[in-house]
């Protein structure tokens, strides 16, 4: 597994910690409906027909995901994302930066 592919996971791991701290209240790890989305999103992103040309799930024109994974990866994205500039800067940065190279590379 690439670093890139390690940092995704790492980001993905991150909102959802957020995401279930926030709407689930938890403390200190995940619930098992959350729990059980990151397991399905990690063998994604670990699996991913794209291997190193991979760009952010969102900008991808494969949907791997089953619709219902889909839509609560969504749900994570918009509750998560803005308070990932907070809590974990170097992520989303590092996320933002992915998601924008992968777009311009495939305008080219």
């Amino acid at each position: 597994m690439n670093n890139k592919t390690k940092r995704e996971i790492k980001t993905l791991r991150k909102m959802i910690e957020i995401y279930c701290r926030g709407k689930h209240r938890t403390k200190g790890q995940l619930c098992s409906n959350c729990q059980e989305l990151f397991n399905y999103a990690r063998e994604r992103i670990i699996n991913c027909k794209l291997g190193d040309q991979k760009t952010t799930c969102a900008q991808c024109k494969i949907h791997c995901f089953k619709p219902i994974y889909r839509e609560q990866i969504r749900q994570v994205m918009r509750y998560a994302g803005p308070k990932m500039i907070f809590k974990h800067p170097y992520l989303a940065f590092y996320h933002l930066l992915d998601s924008h190279f992968k777009i311009n590379s495939h305008q080219k």
